[in-house]
């Protein structure tokens, strides 16, 4: 019985954690992408310009190309946690409970073969 709770348990742990990193993954999409296209629009105008201004302009635009990568190798890194953390409490898992693990291995297995094997 406790050992069903802590599986529950762990199992809503899981889904909780791969849907947090579901919806990081998506608002740092959607920063990277922002950034990126103000740092176009910037060396975009920049590129007519010249003088004091294009070279502020073109300065602020390598800026913001710096934040995103910046962002980009933060989240990245992140992610590398997160991921080692996943497959930790997923190794944890299945030691705890290695027929259980088998189980749903085979299960999963004879749908895919099932699904792939129909024409």
């Amino acid at each position: 019985m406790l050992e069903s709770i802590r599986a529950n348990a762990n199992a809503a742990r899981a889904k909780a954690t791969a849907a947090s990193i579901d919806g990081k993954l998506d608002d740092a999409g959607a920063d990277m992408q922002t950034l990126v296209k103000d740092a176009q629009s910037l060396l975009t105008a920049a590129a007519s310009l010249t003088g004091t201004k294009a070279d502020e302009l073109r300065e602020r635009g390598m800026h913001m190309l710096d934040a995103a990568l910046g962002k980009g190798s933060q989240y990245k890194d992140q992610a590398m946690v997160k991921g080692k953390e996943l497959a930790q409490s997923a190794d944890v898992y299945v030691k705890d409970n290695p027929w259980r693990t088998v189980a749903v291995a085979a299960g999963a297995g004879l749908l895919l073969g099932v699904l792939l094997g129909r024409k």
